[in-house]
C-alpha cells in the first residue's frame, strides 16, 4: 500500500504556536481583596493565585509545598506590604523563590495607623508594656483601596506595557465603581449619633477612619480581653446602645457571643478578606445602619 504523506506548511504552525502576547502573566497576591483588584485590572490578561485561601487566619496560615512550586514560574507577587503577619513570617522565603518576579507593594503611598487601644489600661499597671504595633488591614479603608489600585496598575504596565491601555481603562472602571461605594456609605454614616463600632477582631480601623466611625474590639494582636475588660466593653456597649458585634469566620466567636448575650444583641459575620470586596462593605455598612441609631 502506498504510503500517503501530509505536509504542513511551517508558517501554519507557527500561526497556532501561542505567542508571548497571547500567554496570560501570572501574578500571585496574598489575599482574597486584592485579588479581586488583580483580577478586575487584568481580566483575561492574567491568571491569579492566592497565598491565603479563604477562610484561613493570615496570622498562623502556612502555605503548601504546591503554593511554594507555584511561584517559580509567576511574573508578578503582589504583597499588601503593611505588616500582615503572613508576609513579614514568609515574604523573603517568597521571593527566593524566583528571584525574576517582580514584586509590587500595593501599600505604597499609605499611612498606617496605630492599631486602637485594647480598652484602658488597667489601674496601676506598671509591669504592663505596651510596644505600639500599627495596623495592617489597609485594604478595608476603601479610600485606600484606590492607591492600592494604582501601586498594582503601575506594577503590570512596567511588566506588560502592551496591554497599557486596557489595563488602564480597567483599573479606572474599578476606580469609579469604589468612589461610588465610598459616597453611598458616607451618605448612610452621615446620620449616625453613635459612631462606635464593636467588632471581635480589630480589622476595621481604616473602615472606621474613613467614616467618622470609632472601633472597639475585643481581640488584639491575637489575645482576647481580660474578664475585667470584657466586662468594661459590655457596660460600654449598654451605655451606647449597641446591639451588634462584628465578627470575622477566621476566628472564634465565643467572646463575641458573650458579648452578645449581655447586650441582648447579635453577632454578624463579616470576613474583612472576602472577595467580594464592595459588596462586603456594603452588607457591613447596611447591618450597622439598621441597628445603630
Amino acid at each position: 500500500m502506498k504510503k500517503i504523506f501530509f505536509w504542513i506548511p511551517l508558517f501554519s504552525i507557527l500561526i497556532c504556536w501561542p505567542s508571548a502576547a497571547q500567554q496570560k502573566l501570572s501574578v500571585i497576591t496574598t489575599i482574597e481583596p486584592f485579588a479581586y483588584f488583580i483580577e478586575e485590572i487584568t481580566k483575561e490578561k492574567a491568571v491569579v493565585s492566592v497565598m491565603i485561601p479563604s477562610g484561613a487566619n493570615p496570622h498562623t496560615y502556612e502555605p503548601l509545598p504546591s503554593q511554594l512550586t507555584g511561584l517559580s514560574s509567576a511574573d508578578l507577587y503582589v504583597k499588601v506590604g503593611s505588616g500582615i503577619e503572613f508576609e513579614t513570617t514568609w515574604m523573603d522565603k517568597l521571593i527566593s523563590l524566583n528571584k525574576k518576579m517582580k514584586i509590587c507593594n500595593a501599600s505604597n503611598g499609605i499611612p498606617l495607623i496605630p492599631m486602637e487601644e485594647h480598652g484602658e489600661k488597667e489601674a496601676n499597671d506598671h509591669k504592663h508594656k505596651h510596644t505600639e504595633k500599627f495596623d495592617p488591614h489597609i485594604w478595608t479603608s476603601l479610600k485606600n483601596a484606590i492607591i492600592i489600585i494604582e501601586n498594582i496598575l503601575k506594577s503590570l504596565i512596567a511588566i506588560d506595557p502592551s496591554h497599557k491601555d486596557i489595563y488602564t481603562q480597567n483599573a479606572q472602571n474599578l476606580t469609579l465603581k469604589i468612589t461610588a461605594c465610598i459616597k453611598e456609605i458616607e451618605k448612610q454614616t452621615s446620620h449616625l449619633e453613635n459612631k462606635t463600632l464593636l467588632v471581635f477582631h480589630p480589622a476595621w480601623g481604616y473602615f472606621a477612619k474613613d467614616f467618622g466611625l470609632k472601633q472597639k474590639s475585643v481581640e488584639k494582636y491575637g489575645k482576647e480581653s481580660t474578664p475585667q475588660k470584657l466586662a468594661r466593653l459590655i457596660k460600654d456597649a449598654k451605655r451606647n446602645n449597641i446591639k451588634i458585634i462584628f465578627a470575622s469566620p477566621q476566628f472564634s466567636q465565643k467572646s463575641a457571643r458573650i458579648i452578645a448575650q449581655e447586650i441582648n444583641g447579635t453577632v454578624h459575620l463579616i470576613d474583612p478578606l472576602s472577595k467580594n470586596y464592595i459588596e462586603s462593605l456594603k452588607t457591613m455598612i447596611n447591618i450597622l445602619t439598621k441597628n445603630i441609631p
